[in-house]
């Protein structure tokens, strides 16, 4: 059933809408537990709404299997979709800064607002016993699937995080997941949450996609709201902030990578090269400073000194 959460009147009689799909049993028994998808914080970020879909049509199409209650929210920040912006368009505010918001606030802060009200709410059902916060990286870098957590969270994450089948758990002191993001805020309010990364900005990656939804299906089923048939999941590489490794430009000019995410390197390999397209050069050899996997690498290849080419993480 499709559900208006939060409605404002625009000018020119426009009116923005943020909505959501609820999905639930045909028989409902009252003791359903209930999870919540979230996706398009950022307008650039499209992996999350391919996901969204995917989950959607699955359950569809083995709708008897059905035994929970499933909220998936595709497009939180509309504004910042349709004008191809990370932040909301007009005052350029950060979306995942707002949070918990104001119904008395502006337009982000009021959507804000209504959309940690819905997936807490009990009065239409239970409180969401679990959500996920879908995002797509940005512009700049493509990522391997992965969890990200803060360090004060693991015990009540990670039982959620293994079953997700992302590549890696990425657990760090950082503020990462940061006072005033939405996942900050509904584990403030007892509501088990944690942010999944993958694929870049402006990209679907349907095998990623595809990767993350077998992993959402693993989760209803550890909850017993899906009877049906899952899809085997892998155990993720579980990394801390000491095990990561940031590969930074000493250069300006284009960034040509040797190798991508997945990729197994040596210390001493050749990475990349940044070179100068005006002279034909190589501006500088990028080396391998350690051994471990390629998590990420730099997906814009325009690059300025100091510029994030690559992590690489000791798994």
């Amino acid at each position: 059933m499709i559900e208006t959460v939060a409605r404002v009147n625009l000018m020119v009689n426009e009116v923005l809408k943020i909505k959501k799909n609820r999905l639930t049993p045909d028989n409902i028994t009252g003791d359903e537990k209930r999870i919540a998808l979230v996706s398009g914080i950022y307008g650039d970020e499209l992996q999350g709404m391919y996901i969204c879909y995917e989950v959607i049509r699955r359950i569809k199409e083995d709708y008897g299997s059905l035994t929970g209650i499933v909220d998936v929210y595709p497009y939180i920040n509309p504004l910042a979709l349709e004008a191809k912006t990370r932040e909301i368009p007009g005052p350029e505010l950060d979306m995942n800064e707002l949070f918990p918001g104001a119904k008395s606030g502006a337009l982000g802060e009021y959507a804000a607002s209504c959309l940690i009200d819905d997936i807490t709410s009990s009065e239409d059902g239970p409180k969401a016993a679990f959500c996920l916060d879908i995002h797509g990286s940005d512009l700049y870098l493509k990522e391997i699937p992965q969890i990200r957590m803060n360090d004060d969270m693991v015990d009540e994450i990670m039982p959620y995080a293994t079953k997700l089948n992302t590549d890696m758990v990425w657990i760090h002191p950082s503020n990462q997941v940061k006072n005033g993001s939405l996942v900050y805020e509904l584990n403030q309010r007892g509501v088990i949450s944690c942010v999944t990364e993958s694929t870049s900005a402006y990209r679907i990656d349907q095998k990623y996609g595809n990767q993350l939804v077998d992993g959402i299906f693993a989760i209803m089923k550890s909850l017993g709201m899906w009877q049906g048939e899952i899809n085997q999941v892998k155990k993720p590489h579980v990394a801390r902030d000491n095990q990561v490794t940031y590969i930074n430009s000493e250069s300006s000019g284009i960034f040509i990578p040797n190798v991508d995410v997945h990729d197994r390197v040596e210390a001493g390999m050749l990475m990349g090269s940044v070179i100068n397209v005006l002279t034909g050069t190589v501006e500088q050899k990028v080396i391998a400073p350690t051994s471990g996997t390629i998590t990420a690498i730099r997906e814009y290849p325009a690059i300025e000194m100091g510029s994030l080419l690559a992590r690489i993480v000791e798994l």
